[in-house]
């Protein structure tokens, strides 16, 4: 299992994965707003999306989990 944690702290844009979807290393995951800016958040490795611990709108801190790949 792999968690993906935020890289930085934001507000969730979009979340590009749905649980069961499965990635490859690199896909990208979701896009966090911070400072007006589009950050892109991307797998890791690659699985199956376990869980996602965020929805769109939600705010994250720095290192917060956004979901769970297994």
């Amino acid at each position: 299992m792999a968690d993906v944690l935020a890289p930085l702290a934001g507000k969730i844009l979009a979340v590009l994965v749905e649980p069961g979807s499965k990635v490859e290393e690199d896909d990208e995951l979701m896009i966090i707003e911070a400072l007006k800016m589009e950050n892109h958040v991307y797998a890791p490795s690659s699985g199956t999306v376990k869980e996602i611990k965020v929805k769109v709108g939600d705010s994250v801190e720095d290192e917060a989990l956004l979901l769970v790949l297994e």
